[in-house]
Formats: structure tokens, C-alpha cells, sequence
């Protein structure tokens, strides 16, 4: 018995033959880059118009225990990247955290950590830049009406964006959380075999599981519905987690229940 086509069959046949012409495909990546300018336009008018909105929340939550890092654990993917309990008492003491952008380039940004003070390390402050570095090609691009560049549209993160590292001032250098969990890399795959301490992210230039991004594109976005606990990340298991290897008392960051939770 021959199988039956189905109804769709003949209508894709004609959809594989079909011929862009030279004109054409020059006439579509004109408009394509027009469309990328637009999107970057619009991109750094939302970020414009979103700080002083972020200043707002910025002063609600550095009045709210715990609020950074209730939001930051409560994305389930960053929670895997924190999994050691050591990072996660570390983390109690995290107070603000804020995002600068690049004005011109607003897909390059510095994350800013702000400490209270903490038995782990001195410094008040741990940052992470996002650089963004133009390619030699761009040494003659000239902006438009709008300061966008050729450059800008052709973005690439991983070939303009440059991470940078800091040293973190460790009270017992012998007990640093990046010394106890290093990173370690995998020969075999970009990916480090095991990812070690969270703190690695500001010690270390490259940032392979892209939690830069995270932090600033989902987490600082939505972070009001993470520290809810109403804004779910995915959901990791691990079997590396050494909360039980530890001797550090629990962490409390359980997502905090409204008055028509606690009512229910």
C-alpha cells in the first residue's frame, strides 16, 4: 500500500525551488539593517526612560531584608551557579545591586554588587564590566542622526563585548570562596566542568556560562517578581551541591508570602 501525502505535500515542493535574485537579497538586507538601527533606537529609549523607574525600586528594596539575594536565588538557573552554601551566606550580606550602561551601546554594561560589611571580604563593592571594544572595521564608520554606528548593527557579544576581572580582597586569603570552589575548565567543551564559586564570576575575565547576561537581562528586569517568587527561572537539579560537606548554619531565603498568601 502506497502512503497517502498529506494535503501540505505539493504546496511545499514549489517553497524549495524558489530563486532570490541578487537585487532582491541586497533590496532585504537593506531594510534588515534598517529594522537593527530602529531596534537599537528603541533599546536604549526603553533603558532611558526605565533608570529613573529602576531608582525607584533601587530605594523600596535596599529597605526590604534580603531582597537582592532572595531575587537572585530564586531564578533557578542562577541558584545552580550559587549552589554552595558558603556563596549563598556570602550573599546574605548583598545589599543593592545595580546596573550601569553604556549610553551608546547599551548591551554593554557594568554590574555593580554592594556589600554590607561581611566576614568574607573588605571590599563594599564588587563589579563586573562588559566592555564594548569596536572591531577594526568600525575605525571608519560614521554615525547617523542617531549615533548609531555600522558597527552597532553588525554586534556580535562575543566578538565586541570584552568581560573584565577584579581582585577580590579576601579577609582570609586561605578561606577565599574562588580558592575553597575554583572554576574548572573542561578540555573538551567551552563550558567548565565544574563551575565552582559564584565568585569566580567577578575573578575571573571570561563569563562561559553568560551570567552576566542573566543577571542583568532577566533577574535585574523582573527582580521584584523573582524576589516574589511569581516570576519562575528553570529548574535545575544538582548533585554538586556540598550544603551538607558545610558547617555554616541554614540560610533563610525562602520567598517571602503576601498578606493573601499568609491569609490562605
Amino acid at each position: 500500500m502506497s502512503k497517502r501525502a498529506s494535503p501540505g505535500d505539493e504546496a511545499v515542493k514549489p517553497l524549495m525551488n524558489v530563486e532570490l535574485s541578487d537585487d532582491d537579497a541586497l533590496k532585504l538586507q537593506v531594510v534588515q539593517k534598517e529594522i537593527a538601527r530602529v531596534e537599537i533606537l528603541l533599546e536604549r529609549r526603553a533603558h532611558e526612560t526605565l533608570v529613573s523607574v529602576h531608582e525607584k525600586r533601587r530605594a523600596v528594596a535596599k529597605a526590604i531584608p534580603k531582597f537582592w539575594p532572595v531575587a537572585l536565588l530564586n531564578h533557578g538557573l542562577f541558584s545552580v551557579y550559587a549552589q554552595h552554601n558558603s556563596d549563598r551566606q556570602a550573599l546574605t550580606y548583598l545589599e543593592d545591586l545595580w546596573i550601569v550602561r553604556n549610553p551608546q551601546e547599551t548591551r554593554a554594561f557594568t554590574l555593580e554588587f554592594y556589600f554590607k560589611e561581611n566576614p568574607y571580604f573588605s571590599d563594599a563593592v564588587l563589579k563586573k564590566e562588559f566592555k564594548f571594544v569596536p572591531p577594526p572595521s568600525a575605525a571608519d564608520d560614521k554615525p547617523d542622526e542617531n549615533g548609531i554606528t555600522e558597527s552597532m548593527v553588525d554586534f556580535s557579544w562575543e566578538r565586541d563585548i570584552v568581560p573584565s576581572a577584579i581582585k577580590i580582597n579576601w579577609k582570609d586569603p586561605a578561606a577565599a570562596l574562588t580558592k575553597l570552589h575554583p572554576r574548572v575548565a573542561d578540555e573538551e567543551d567551552d563550558l567548565p566542568s565544574e563551575t565552582g564559586s559564584f565568585f569566580n564570576f567577578f575573578e575571573e575575565e571570561a563569563d562561559p556560562l553568560d551570567l552576566g547576561m542573566l543577571i542583568a537581562n532577566e533577574i535585574f528586569s523582573d527582580a521584584a517578581e523573582y524576589f516574589l517568587g511569581t516570576m519562575g527561572g528553570e529548574d535545575f537539579d544538582s548533585d554538586d551541591d556540598d550544603s551538607d560537606d558545610e558547617e555554616a548554619e541554614e540560610i533563610d531565603l525562602e520567598k517571602p508570602q503576601s498578606k493573601k498568601q499568609r491569609k490562605a
